[in-house]
């Protein structure tokens, strides 16, 4: 019998050992990442998983393909090696600090995003990424080498929200520095770097190997960071709760003076046989006269400001009844389940498989009196949304129901039609959190195999909201539902958006109708010229002289009292003379088609 060989160096380390298997990967890791910053040559970090599994195109960062490749032809350029960078030392001669180790994480936090252009990290502009990240290089989190590239650190996000669009409970995930000499709890510390209006709930490390299982970048709760191992993405993202809230009055009928008005009790009659549009009689205005038929075409007297006065005091004292309440639930039930929701975003064409999305849930909240006016919330619950999707989902909600519109109209918006649907005020909308059941199962799967539960250094906790609740809630009434009442009380916000919908009298929205039927004159993308040929049947053209929309209902921060009427709330595509709808050159457009081009490897867009 042969007698067995001597255990190696590495096997007598690791049965001596008394770290556990994830303590034991970690000093690994860190020993790797010491060991090629020693060199200081050219030696690339070791290759991942899927990394080795590539066949093609392994030695294109020797000839200088791709961003990252690039940077290190020119840091070899200039003498200098992988890892080079890190080790020179500053021009004043002083020693460089020590490295410290890095680990992945996620940071859960919330913000109120007024005055914010968005959440997504963007060079020279006010985002919410761009001010956690100055936060965290202040205080350690991010060293100085990688302060200059926030990719040097893998910066991303479990849901990109919109310019102004507000957050109870959002993530943030990044490669960064947890253990900082002199810092005892770096939650506090890094809330210290914040303004008042971020808030970081708290930060935990994560199981490495049940991240790599399930084949994640991120975990997170809104009261928890979580470390990780592989590559951030939004895979265990299981669906997201966004919360939109508006006053009650926006559900009264348009006033019969309002070119919408006129404008859809004419299309009414025109039906065959004749009907009567359900906006007309309405006790609300029964003091208001309509105008006559002859004055249909012509200039209507504007009302005055002692008439807006009135309408708006009468406006807050208005309360929904319980059969509107009922009905503007059942439509809300319509969007429940998987639609094409191509009409709800901007520029996508009904073949796009993408515009599909699911819809766990729609509900609505019991009306709330806060002051004079009367506010309802709708709680969206959906798998993903594209962008302003909940914005303009509340719109139809809102129009169909105060014009009377029968709800199956909801129905055939997800068509092949192309129909215009405004957006609704950026105000109103909130993100409550994401939610991650997946992880959560997975995560009870792995706490169930340790002897000493909760006691246990491996023990991680669900990904559960309801931790910091109490928080959270005190910061969305300081700092998102006082905003957003305060706007309304003093501007009138949503009253000003109905009434730049009722001033409208072009054909756009004359889909709401009695019949619940998208006419022809309401389509707003053109079929193809002959010349254009049959190659060119997705070309989106849209027709001339559509709604506008005023930039104003984009914005959630309004600290000029009166700029509802300033020279800022011009309409979009004004600037240098109207442009047709698909010439207006703004934002928002840039990024929805950047976003589309992604498609093929992100599930999710922020609305």
């Amino acid at each position: 019998m042969e007698a067995p060989l001597p255990p190696s160096k590495a096997e007598a380390e690791a049965s001596t050992s008394t770290k556990r298997p994830s303590e034991i990967e970690d000093d690994a890791e860190a020993a790797g990442e010491r060991k090629r910053v020693k060199m200081g040559q050219d030696v690339p970090a070791p290759a991942s998983a899927s990394e080795k599994g590539k066949g093609k195109g392994k030695n294109k960062w020797k000839e200088g393909k791709g961003p990252k490749s690039r940077r290190k032809l020119e840091s070899h350029a200039e003498g200098g090696g992988y890892g080079t960078k890190r080790n020179v030392a500053p021009e004043n001669g002083e020693p460089k600090a020590p490295r410290l180790p890095k680990r992945m994480c996620a940071l859960l936090i919330g913000f109120c995003g007024s005055g914010y252009s968005g959440m997504q990290i963007q060079q020279g502009t006010r985002t919410i990424e761009n001010t956690l990240f100055d936060a965290l290089v202040r205080v350690g989190a991010v060293s100085k080498d990688n302060a200059d590239d926030p990719t040097k650190v893998s910066l991303g996000r479990a849901a990109r929200t919109d310019a102004g669009v507000h957050a109870a409970g959002n993530v943030v995930a990044l490669k960064m520095i947890t253990q900082i000499p002199g810092v005892e709890d770096l939650t506090a510390r890094i809330n210290e770097e914040l303004p008042p209006e971020i808030r970081l709930w708290q930060h935990v490390r994560s199981r490495p190997k049940l991240l790599q299982s399930a084949h994640v970048g991120y975990i997170l709760s809104p009261s928890a960071t979580w470390r990780l191992k592989t590559q951030y993405n939004d895979s265990l993202c299981d669906s997201r709760k966004y919360t939109y809230f508006f006053p009650s009055y926006l559900l009264i009928p348009p006033k019969p003076t309002s070119p919408l008005y006129r404008v859809l009790v004419k299309h009414a009659a025109s039906f065959s046989p004749p009907m009567e549009s359900p906006i007309t009689g309405n006790a609300f205005w029964g003091h208001v006269q309509p105008v006559a038929d002859e004055q249909v075409e012509g200039e209507v007297d504007p009302p005055s400001t002692e008439e807006d006065k009135a309408d708006m005091s009468r406006k807050r004292a208005w309360r929904i009844g319980p059969e509107p309440l009922a009905a503007l639930r059942a439509g809300a039930q319509r969007y429940v389940g998987t639609h094409n929701f191509h009409n709800f975003t901007i520029n996508a064409a009904f073949s796009d498989r993408s515009n599909q999305r699911f819809m766990p849930a729609i509900e609505i909240a019991d009306p709330v009196v806060y002051g004079e006016t009367e506010w309802i919330s709708v709680l969206f619950h959906g798998q993903s949304f594209m962008m302003h999707q909940i914005r303009k989902m509340i719109s139809a909600l809102v129009l169909t129901a105060r014009t009377g519109t029968p709800p199956q109209v909801l129905d055939e918006l997800y068509g092949p039609r192309n129909v215009f649907i405004p957006k609704m005020p950026a105000l109103g909308l909130l993100l409550e959190q994401p939610i991650f059941d997946s992880y959560n199962i997975r995560v009870k799967s792995a706490n169930e195999k340790l002897q000493n539960g909760e006691a246990d250094p491996d023990y991680r906790p669900a990904i559960e909201f309801a931790v910091h609740q109490d928080r959270m809630e005190a910061f969305k009434e300081e700092w998102i539902y006082r905003n957003m009442r305060m706007v309304e009380e003093r501007d009138a916000l949503f009253d000003a958006w109905i009434r730049m919908v009722d001033a409208y009298a072009g054909t756009d929205l004359l889909y709401l109708n009695p019949r619940g039927v998208i006419p022809a004159t309401a389509v707003i993308q053109l079929p193809p010229t002959p010349a254009e040929g049959k190659n060119k049947g997705n070309k989106e053209r849209f027709r001339k002289g559509g709604f506008r929309e005023r930039k104003l209902f984009d914005a959630t921060s309004f600290p000029v009292p009166g700029q509802m009427s300033g020279d800022g709330a011009g309409v979009v595509g004004e600037q240098d003379g109207a442009k047709p709808r698909e010439e207006e050159d703004s934002e928002e457009d840039e990024d929805e088609r950047a976003l589309r081009e992604a498609k093929g490897r992100r599930d999710e867009l922020d609305g």
